[in-house]
């Protein structure tokens, strides 16, 4: 096997897991054995929440790095399975929903008036571009500036992807989330949710953040006169 294949299928094998462990064995759980004959509204939340949150302890003790992502991921996921086993009202699970995102948006528009501003972790990053490469020529090419402004479009395009998110994930909640906390109707609701959540948010989200990722290339491009292969790391 060549070099470029192995992660290629690595990362290939990566998603299939994500989706996997996040999205599909949770939703299989919620919606077909939240009923009183199998596991009953408050376990099928308890194993299906153990799922994901396993899955990104697993992630973090292989891989020995604080991933925001997986942190935020695991937290939000305790929350759900805290507000459902307190049968709080379900209005605080969308407040929740939409709160994580949204405080996203907040801080990677907040970080570009700081040291570290967070699109370099979410685009303009060494895993993805050859960051030293770029910074070169456009400093040859007096258009560092330009470049700058490009980054700062791109930041403020990144954080509508997480309003985005936020807006879509409290409307998704309100309208999923209607029986009481603690019936296997609500349990399953949560699956129905949980299901929904990758089609309704995560797609317009990926459009809005794949947009900022083409605007950010074609400004890189422009002011550094370096082709896409060169922009990109090759793996």
């Amino acid at each position: 096997m060549s070099q470029t294949a192995k992660p290629a299928k690595q990362q290939h094998g990566g998603i299939l897991a994500n989706l996997l462990f996040n999205l599909i064995i949770p939703t299989l759980i919620l919606t077909k054995l939240g009923k009183e004959e199998y596991l009953g509204p408050s376990w099928a939340i308890v194993v299906a929440l153990a799922f994901p949150i396993a899955y990104g302890l697993r992630d973090f003790s292989k891989t020995r790095e604080a991933n925001i992502f997986s942190i935020i991921g695991v937290v939000s996921i305790a929350l759900t399975g805290g507000i459902s086993l307190l049968q709080l009202d379900p209005k605080y699970i969308a407040i929740k929903e939409a709160a994580i995102p949204g405080a996203l948006g907040l801080a990677t528009l907040i970080s570009q008036y700081t040291r570290f501003p967070l699109v370099r972790t979410f685009l303009f990053n060494e895993q993805i571009m050859q960051v030293e490469k770029i910074t070169q020529a456009a400093r040859q090419k007096g258009t560092e500036a330009l470049l700058e402004q490009r980054l700062k479009m791109a930041t403020v395009l990144v954080a509508c992807s997480f309003f985005l998110s936020s807006v879509l994930n409290y409307l998704l909640a309100k309208w999923v989330l209607v029986s009481p906390p603690g019936t296997t109707a609500y349990t399953e609701e949560l699956g129905k949710m949980t299901a929904l959540s990758f089609p309704v948010i995560a797609v317009p989200s990926m459009i809005v953040m794949t947009i900022s990722m083409i605007y950010l290339f074609k400004g890189i491009e422009k002011f550094t006169e370096l082709t896409l292969e060169d922009i990109l790391q090759q793996h």
